[in-house]
């Protein structure tokens, strides 16, 4: 019996680490009268008439399945204070079925008011470098944020920002799985690595994995396009076909 629960515990502490890394931090459990007072002794299973394999928490809970759920998760999200200022709410867009998901960091001024990811000149150049660069077309692949609201002259969304939209890219990339991902700029490359501490100029090109409940993903940062817009030199040109290669190649393989 010993083992068993350890078991059961070990395999639930497993699983509460993945709804962690979904941004789920509760569980809604109908309240029951298990802790009385006029217990002379420590509950058991018995007692609290459960059974070891309760542990089973995939009846608990589950992760959204498609991104249309997670996008009425979402509603009309006041999370943050980003809400104060936005015109929409940028989700994503593209093909929900995709290999390749694009993360940058967040909506501008055309994005905020057409309620679309990349649209501006920034998006003109990602465009560019999906389908010149690449030979894709833009409609097969995902693009999204890591933050789905503006953030005001756009600046780099702020600590409690990202905090609170990341679990809803979370689940963004865990309702699609795609093959690779590729970050664009330091917040986006930051965000997903779990890492405050990034130069992207020193690890663009670099591949690195992001680990979702299903697997790991691979993933690739490269500069944002609104910096290639202000540095359009040809050695950062070439920098930037250098990581897209890589994954065009890497999706050759799959």
């Amino acid at each position: 019996m010993n083992n068993d629960i350890s078991e059961a515990i070990e395999g639930l502490k497993r699983y509460l680490g993945y709804l962690k890394t979904m941004g789920i931090n509760e569980i809604p459990v109908e309240q029951q009268s298990v802790v009385s007072s006029q217990w002379s002794e420590k509950p058991t299973l018995q007692t609290l008439n459960l059974k070891p394999q309760i542990m089973n928490t995939d009846s608990i809970i589950s992760p959204p399945s498609s991104l249309e759920e997670i996008q009425k998760e979402i509603g009309d999200c006041r999370r943050c204070k980003l809400w104060h200022t936005r015109k929409n709410i940028v989700f994503g867009s593209g093909n929900p079925k995709t290999e390749l998901v694009f993360v940058g960091e967040g909506p501008g001024e055309d994005e905020d008011i057409q309620g679309l990811p990349f649209v501006g000149r920034a998006g003109q150049k990602l465009t560019e470098i999906i389908e010149k660069g690449m030979g894709f077309k833009r409609k097969d692949v995902y693009i999204c944020n890591i933050v789905k609201c503006r953030p005001p002259g756009n600046r780099e969304p702020e600590p409690d920002e990202v905090a609170a939209c990341r679990p809803f890219l979370e689940k963004q990339i865990a309702a699609i799985k795609p093959k690779v991902i590729v970050t664009l700029g330091r917040p986006a490359t930051a965000t997903l690595l779990n890492s405050k501490k990034i130069t992207i100029s020193k690890i663009r090109g670099v591949w690195h994995e992001y680990s979702i409940s299903t697997g790991i993903i691979k993933l690739m940062p490269t500069y944002h396009p609104a910096y290639l817009l202000r540095n359009y030199t040809p050695e950062v040109r070439r920098q930037v076909y250098e990581d897209v290669k890589k994954v065009r190649e890497e999706l050759k393989k799959i």
